[in-house]
């Protein structure tokens, strides 16, 4: 199964590597996209959970590394504000 690597920047700058463990992220996500921190979470959620199932669909068993990615992106968007922009640089 293909993954697929995106890089989004945060409102106070920092970016970020995210990880997915299949292509639906893109239906996602797209280059160059904007959108508040809440919402970027919310379809990081949607995304990586379509994810881990087409892994289990395909293997057997849920993807543990879209878990963790899920649990990184809620962590590290803790420390900015709801409505700043998140920014799609690459997938």
């Amino acid at each position: 199964m293909p993954s697929v690597n995106f890089t989004i920047q945060l409102p106070d700058g920092v970016t970020r590597e995210c990880y997915s463990p299949s292509t639906v992220v893109r239906t996602y996500f797209q280059k160059g996209e904007e959108m508040t921190v809440t919402e970027f979470v919310s379809r990081s959620r949607e995304a990586l959970t379509e994810a881990s199932e087409r892994v289990r669909a395909k293997f057997g068993f849920y993807c543990t590394s879209a878990s963790a990615q899920i649990s990184d992106i809620e962590h590290f968007s803790k420390n900015q504000p709801p409505e700043g922009t998140v920014r799609i640089l690459s997938i």
